[in-house]
């Protein structure tokens, strides 16, 4: 993931290749529909639902299937997810925390724990890890929409608490109960954001070695193809060698 902020590194995320949309593409229905099941199917009324609709627009999700994701969210017998959250460590004692939506949790603990076993981890009980992350809301804007300077004001006036800029993106941090609010606010000046979510942000990154970073990828790999792991956060740092070999 070379070329990416360092936030991006720890949000570990595969890019979208062809093999892997179709996997993609459910993980963000699933979202879609759960939102919408949880509060109103209108997006203007949800944030959540707002959320998930901007972070399928931003993979190039049809607009069919964003339209069916949310009208499956009122069909009657529908599947059930439930929202669970795991945490655990991984090789050179990070932080690796799993959000997940399932409709079964015996399979998903069991899967989850394998993988964390089989890279040289192991999962710990809720609230092991999620201390050294905060929960934040994430507003996630191209870097060609505005200047660092401007995109900074512009945070300031929304009541954003943070704005990280690079040559990748512009990054507004703010808390979880105000990001719709900040999120309208950016939207009116900027047009709508690359994504708005609420995440695990870690206050720490833990240095790896080339090894271990290896190692890790390969899980939170493994996490990722999942599917009913929706997000991944860890707190580590690996070397620029590793995000090249990446993304070579």
């Amino acid at each position: 993931m070379a070329g990416h902020s360092q936030f991006k590194n720890i949000m570990y995320r595969k890019g979208a290749q062809d093999k892997k949309r179709a996997k993609l593409f459910s993980k963000l229905a699933k979202e879609i529909t759960v939102a919408a099941k949880q509060g109103l199917a209108d997006p203007e009324y949800n944030p959540r639902l707002r959320a998930a609709i901007q972070a399928a627009r931003a993979e190039n999700m049809p607009k069919d299937n964003i339209e069916r994701a949310i009208k499956k969210s009122s069909d009657q017998g529908g599947e059930n997810y439930d929202e669970v959250r795991y945490e655990g460590f991984g090789p050179g004692g990070i932080g690796v925390i799993v959000e997940t939506l399932t409709d079964n949790r015996n399979r998903t603990a069991s899967s989850v724990r394998s993988i964390f076993t089989k890279h040289g981890g192991n999962l710990g009980e809720t609230g092991s890890v999620s201390f050294m992350f905060s929960r934040l809301g994430r507003i996630e804007y191209a870097p060609d929409v505005a200047s660092a300077d401007d995109m900074l004001d512009a945070a300031i006036e929304a009541g954003a608490d943070d704005c990280q800029s690079s040559e990748q993106a512009h990054e507004l941090f703010c808390s979880p109960d105000t990001l719709h609010e900040v999120a309208r606010t950016l939207e009116a000046r900027f047009g709508e954001p690359r994504a708005a979510s609420i995440v695990w942000k870690p206050q720490n990154l833990i240095p790896v070695d080339d090894e271990k970073a290896e190692t890790i990828i390969k899980m939170l790999d493994a996490l990722d193809d999942d599917d009913d792991v929706q997000q991944v956060y860890a707190n580590f740092e690996m070397s620029d060698s590793v995000m090249e070999k990446m993304s070579a």
